[in-house]
């Protein structure tokens, strides 16, 4: 396809699904979107690109899901950020306009193996946080992010995302939970275009934008090595701030522990303290 007539949002659409932004920062720093696209095909020796058609294959995906780039307004100014990992776009189910849905974004994560009394303090922090304008954020995981989702729901929009393509829920058995996220003045998120798989590095780039996205990261109780400390040292190097709910000496809080203790994190017992801190 002739340079010319390849739009913008086609060819980000395109160089997203085979690039890491950071793997084509250098030529986006000299040429647009479209011609960095061209130059990858006429490189291409094994073909696998010239066989990609960057319309078509937008049209199709946008049947589930809208790809926003940065020219659009909706577009979240604070993914600057990321620097040269900043996306190329963003796949985006449900209210779109995420620069209004993040002015006031605060990510509530923990354990996904979390106990019943993890699961509550979650709802209570991500409850007070929506009554007083935030938008909770999570990443639809078990524990402690689907019920920060579940609570914030009842009184406002939360943001989900995804580290997998947006025509499946994940977990899969999230599926009604992402529905109400996105039909009830919400959003869900992914860099990765319908049909992409989760796997290990999905899951670091989506804890990245989850924290990019964000003011702040409640971390309400982690694994040191897990998903949600993750997220917390993600904050970390983004420079956001970073809260964690002290441990009552549970194995299961080693990761808030850990940054408490390196004073990496601001100790957060309460929801009132943490409205108090913000």
């Amino acid at each position: 396809m002739p340079a010319s007539a390849l739009s913008e949002r086609a060819a980000r659409a395109a160089l997203s699904a085979h690039f890491t932004p950071d793997q084509i920062a250098a030529d986006l720093a000299q040429h647009s979107p479209t011609d960095v696209w061209e130059q990858r095909v006429r490189r291409d020796t094994p073909g696998r690109l010239s066989h990609y058609r960057p319309e078509a294959e937008l049209s199709n995906a946008q049947l589930s899901c809208r790809f926003l780039i940065p020219t659009d307004p909706q577009w979240p100014a604070a993914l600057a950020d990321l620097g040269p990992a900043c996306p190329l776009g963003l796949w985006v189910r449900g209210h779109d306009h995420l620069s209004e849905l993040t002015a006031s974004t605060i990510v509530v994560t923990g354990n996904r193996a979390a106990s019943p009394q993890t699961v509550d303090r979650a709802r209570q922090f991500a409850e007070a946080l929506s009554l007083t304008g935030h938008t909770v954020a999570a990443s639809l995981a078990y524990g402690v992010d689907a019920a920060a989702h579940e609570a914030a729901l009842l009184n406002g929009p939360t943001l989900a995302v995804l580290p997998r393509g947006l025509d499946q829920a994940y977990p899969h058995n999230h599926a009604p939970l992402l529905r109400s996220i996105t039909s009830d003045g919400g959003a869900a998120v992914s860099l990765y275009r319908p049909g992409t798989p989760p796997s290990g590095a999905t899951l670091k780039a989506s804890a990245h934008l989850l924290v990019a996205l964000a003011h702040t990261v409640i971390l309400i109780e982690a694994l040191d090595h897990s998903q949600a400390l993750r997220t917390a040292e993600a904050a970390i190097a983004l420079k956001r701030p970073l809260l964690a709910v002290p441990s009552d000496g549970s194995l299961r809080s080693g990761g808030n522990d850990r940054l408490l203790d390196e004073g990496l994190a601001r100790p957060c017992s309460t929801p009132t303290h943490a409205l108090e801190l913000l």
